[in-house]
């Protein structure tokens, strides 16, 4: 009898650290409320929809900044557990649409504050869900050639939906500060954007980034002084994202 409780509480635990594993890579749908709900009151540009994913039904923030008389436009894709309005992602949604890019900026999957980027990558499905989303939205607004523009963990999100089946609207990829991987498989123009003085991750790879840019109109582009935020130096990130998309996006 003593043995038989030992095995119950043994399967017990094993069972509660399966499910307290699973849960840590579970997106925190209330963190993502909480971020939304201290975003709103203080938007000055923009509008703020919210799009419906087909993967339970889950609806996010994303910020809606329009141009008229273009048919441009870009999907704004944020890093590790932040908002799409935080620091440099609001400088790039605002920015392009000042030089006359649309802009859709996106909240992707959180995790707890305390989750590690390891333990991101079961959230990419859901993401390249969302970002299939939102180029579908900027095309039903009439935006016909579409961009994506993602930093760090938002690269890593955004090339799933890159290699996947991107919708034909999106003609190019603008990756910034992406911290693993290659380009292979990608048949979208890809700008890899980073900053000398960026993560080691990031700077450790760049050879092998730029080896693989294979895709016609892709480049590197290394911004110097700059870190993986591109503090200070973000008139220089802007302007590099929107030469790249003037001469992609035609």
């Amino acid at each position: 009898m003593h043995g038989f409780r030992v095995a119950v509480l043994a399967m017990g635990v094993v069972v509660l650290m399966a499910a307290h594993a699973g849960a840590a890579d579970v997106p925190d749908y209330a963190r993502e409320k909480k971020w939304a709900d201290e975003v709103l009151p203080g938007l000055v540009v923009g509008d703020p929809v919210y799009l419906e994913t087909p993967r339970g039904h889950h609806k996010f923030l994303a910020l809606f900044t329009p141009v008229a008389g273009t048919d441009r436009a870009a999907v704004v894709v944020h890093g590790l557990g932040i908002h799409p309005d935080w620091g440099m992602i609001g400088t790039l949604r605002t920015e392009l649409a000042d030089r006359g890019l649309a802009t859709l900026s996106i909240q992707m999957p959180i995790l707890a504050a305390d989750a590690t980027a390891d333990q991101y990558p079961p959230t990419f499905p859901e993401a390249a869900e969302r970002i299939g989303e939102a180029v579908a939205f900027l095309k039903a607004k009439g935006y016909a050639k579409i961009a994506i523009v993602s930093h760090s963990m938002g690269a890593r999100m955004s090339r799933v939906y890159v290699t996947g089946s991107p919708d034909a609207a999106v003609k190019a990829w603008a990756s910034l500060g992406i911290p693993a991987g290659d380009y292979q498989g990608v048949g979208l123009p890809v700008l890899d954007l980073y900053g000398d003085n960026d993560l080691p991750p990031v700077l450790k790879h760049a050879a092998a980034r730029r080896q693989s840019l294979t895709a016609a109109g892709s480049r590197q582009v290394k911004i110097g002084r700059a870190d993986h935020f591109f503090s200070g130096r973000e008139g220089e990130m802007v302007g590099a994202v929107a030469d790249f998309l003037a001469a992609t996006l035609k």
